[in-house]
Formats: structure tokens, C-alpha cells, sequence
């Protein structure tokens, strides 16, 4: 049977290809983004008190009341406060559902969606099976964006652009002078942001999180995705929320309930309570430590690190005083066969797959596993 393709993705996801690598060599997997390490208790205790209490039906369409609530105190309790109303926040089955959602809510066909490339492998595919066409806008090597590139790509069929902090797979985070100068960009042009902020409690050294819903003039054209999986390391919960002015986000439900119309409603009673006492700043410091765990284990490694993530679960490296003659993906498949520790190709994260020389580490892993790769790694 001949189904014609509806983007131009991969049939399967480096994340897949790359931890089914790893599972069928008995290699360390820093490939995908998710933990090793159990959750909070306390957390799996709520989840089953809320089965228990019978949170087991519909969720309404926005979301659990309550964690609606919640998430408005939380925001508003950041060491950067965000002040949103509860009309502005919409419960939803992950982050990559809420990408896809929002560019179903304002995409017509023939729309273009601004990336920034290296991105996050789900934004094309997202853009072009809600009928967009997505224009590329290389980043430089150091992760950084060119502003006289952004102005080039800029039409009059630009509907919307994405933005990612802290980046994914760089680590970078957007400052708030680089967000005011965004908006410069685009505030005489009726384009619409999305902005993809799932890593935001965890950035290091001292820095502080700014969210594109910080600037004024952006939040009232803006979608900001947050997610649970991140936040507490549930990746499997596939739990996030979504953020946007009370006009957006009657629109994005009007999408969204047709496709889910709630999230997993135990889930979201959990949720709700666990936000009540969850200590953002003690999760930051863990994730810092663990962070600066693997720099500090890889200092002896062939590989060269260009700087440490200032965010996100994930540090990139160079590996060209190894190896200068394999592409990043054949490295990676060698180090996964090999030496048995699974990485992921940054080029995966390239619109033209091009041979960057780099690799993406995940370091969100118990320390024992951590010393093993960086063993392992020791060429």
C-alpha cells in the first residue's frame, strides 16, 4: 500500500534509532533525554492516591482545577515572577503535542514557520504536516543566532517562528536582551511565537530563566510550552502545559479537543499536589551537580568541550582530535558498538543532516552510571 509521506522526517527518530542501538549492544544510554534514577516518592504516592480517590474520569478541557491553580502560584513564585492568569494555562499530553497543536491552531497551508537550525527533530515535521513550510535560519558554532539572517528570513509569509530556551541539543539559553531584541524583529509584523521552554527550571550557574511570556509585547502573540516530564523527570507521563493569552488559548482549544481533549487525569491530580511541595531550587542544584559530575569525569576524555550547557539535561562535545575522519553519525554508532555508551549526532538535529563533529551527551543519569560512560570513554 502506497500512503504518500506528510513531512519530511525521519521514519524513525534518532532517539529511537539510537537507544534501540544501545539496547541491543548492552551500551550506556546517553542518547534520549530521560533519567535513570527513580522519581520522587512522594510523587508515586500521589499518583496512586489519586487513582485511589477516584480521579479516574474525563479531566476537564482546560485542566484539573487545581493544578491549574497551582501552576498560577508557581509561575508567579519564580525567581523571575510570571504573572499569568488561570484562563491563560491549558493542561496537555506532553510538550511535542503542544508544538504540534499550536501551529494547528495558526497555520493555513503555504505558511512559513522560522526555525533555527539545529532544532528539535519534531518542529519540522510538526510544521509541515499542519500544511506550513518551514525556513531554516542557521545558527553559527557556537550555538548563536546571526540577527541580519533572521531579518533575511523574514516574509511576508512568515506566520510564525520557534524558539527554544534552554536549547535543545545546545544547552544555550535566550538572555533578556536577546528577547527584546527579537521583538524588535518582529513587533511591526503580525507573526506569532513559539516558544519552547520544557528545560526552564533547569539552568546553571547562577543564571536566571527568561521566558519569551516575560516580554510584554510577545506574550500577547505567543505560545510558551512547558513540561512536567522535565520538571519532575516523568518523561513517561507525557504531562506538560501550555501557556498563552486568553484569545491563543481559546483558539489552541478549540484544536485540542478534538485530537485529546484532556490529559490523563490522575496524573494531573498528582501533579497538582506535588507542585504544593516541590522545591524547584533543591531540583536545580541536583541537576547543576550533575552537570558538572560529567564535566569534571570527561576532563581526562579526547573530547573537547567547547563550554559547559548552561541549561537543559544534555552537554555537547567535539570528538575531531579522535576521530577528524568519521561523520558525527558514524562516530556515534561506533561509540554505541564499541565502547558501549550511546550518544546522539548533533547533525540528527540539522535540517541536511550535515557532519558537525559534535555529539550530544544526556547527563541526566545516576552517578554510577556517569562514571561508567566516562570509563568507557577513556580511549
Amino acid at each position: 500500500m502506497n500512503i504518500p509521506r506528510k513531512h519530511s522526517g525521519s521514519d524513525l527518530t534518532i532517539f529511537s534509532e539510537m537507544s534501540a542501538l544501545a539496547q541491543q549492544h548492552n551500551a550506556i544510554n546517553l542518547s534520549q533525554g530521560f533519567p535513570d534514577y527513580e522519581i520522587d516518592g512522594r510523587l508515586k504516592k500521589l499518583l496512586a492516591k489519586a487513582c485511589d480517590t477516584n480521579h479516574n474520569q474525563y479531566a476537564p478541557l482546560q485542566g484539573n482545577p487545581l493544578l491549574i491553580d497551582n501552576l498560577a502560584s508557581f509561575n508567579q513564585n519564580r525567581t523571575l515572577p510570571l504573572s499569568i492568569s488561570k484562563e491563560e494555562i491549558t493542561i496537555v499530553p506532553g510538550a511535542t503535542y503542544a508544538i504540534y497543536t499550536a501551529l494547528a491552531t495558526i497555520l493555513q497551508p503555504g505558511d512559513e514557520v522560522i526555525v533555527f537550525d539545529p532544532c528539535y527533530d519534531s518542529y519540522v515535521p510538526a510544521i509541515e504536516m499542519n500544511g506550513g513550510k518551514p525556513i531554516f535560519v542557521p545558527l553559527n558554532e557556537k550555538f548563536e543566532l546571526n540577527w541580519l539572517d533572521l531579518e533575511n528570513a523574514i516574509s511576508d509569509k512568515t506566520k510564525a517562528i520557534i524558539i527554544n530556551s534552554p536549547n535543545n541539543p545546545s544547552g544555550k539559553i535566550w538572555s533578556a536582551t536577546a528577547i527584546d531584541k527579537f521583538w524588535n524583529y518582529i513587533k511591526d509584523r503580525e507573526i506569532f511565537i513559539i516558544s519552547d521552554e520544557v528545560y526552564d527550571l533547569l539552568v546553571y550557574d547562577d543564571a536566571v530563566f527568561y521566558s519569551a511570556l516575560h516580554h510584554p509585547e510577545i506574550r500577547k502573540r505567543c505560545f510558551s510550552i512547558f513540561s512536567f516530564g522535565k520538571m519532575f523527570h516523568i518523561t513517561g507521563w507525557k504531562m506538560g502545559y501550555i501557556i498563552a493569552c486568553e484569545a491563543l488559548s481559546t483558539a489552541f482549544r478549540r484544536i485540542h479537543q478534538y485530537l485529546t481533549f484532556c490529559a490523563n487525569a490522575p496524573a494531573q491530580q498528582a501533579l497538582a499536589e506535588y507542585i504544593e511541595i516541590f522545591d524547584p531550587k533543591e531540583n536545580q542544584k541536583t541537576m547543576q551537580s550533575k552537570r558538572d559530575f560529567f564535566l569534571q569525569l570527561m576532563q581526562d576524555s579526547p573530547f573537547e568541550i567547547k563550554s559547559p550547557a548552561q541549561g537543559s539535561y544534555f552537554q555537547t562535545m567535539n570528538f575531531k582530535n579522535y576521530q577528524p575522519n568519521m561523520s558525527d553519525k558514524d562516530f556515534s554508532v561506533w561509540l554505541t558498538i564499541e565502547r558501549k555508551v550511546a550518544t546522539i549526532p548533533v547533525s540528527a538535529f540539522y535540517h541536511d543532516q550535515r557532519n558537525t563533529g559534535n555529539i550530544r551527551f544526556c547527563f541526566a543519569k545516576k552517578e554510577e552510571t556517569l562514571e561508567q560512560a566516562a570509563k568507557n570513554l577513556r580511549f
